[in-house]
């Protein structure tokens, strides 16, 4: 997706949000539709590999329209 280099969660539970990706570009959801993932553990196990795979983190604010643009969506 544009502008999402990465989620710095638990690798397995990022695969919800990867699911929501492909869902989304199949046409599932509709306008309005209210998706919710949750996402485990964190990518400070190991920073320094989460830093060098993701590039530089990018900071959005909390409002949904921040967070729909940042993921391309």
């Amino acid at each position: 997706v544009a502008g999402l280099e990465g989620v710095f969660c638990e690798p397995a539970s990022a695969a919800s949000v990867a699911g929501v990706i492909k869902l989304h570009k199949e046409g599932l959801f509709r306008d309005g539709d209210v998706v919710v993932c949750t996402l485990t553990g964190h990518g400070l196990k190991d920073a320094e590999a989460a830093m060098k795979a993701s590039g530089n983190p990018v900071t959005i604010g909390s409002e949904m329209e921040e967070v729909v643009k940042a993921m391309g969506l």
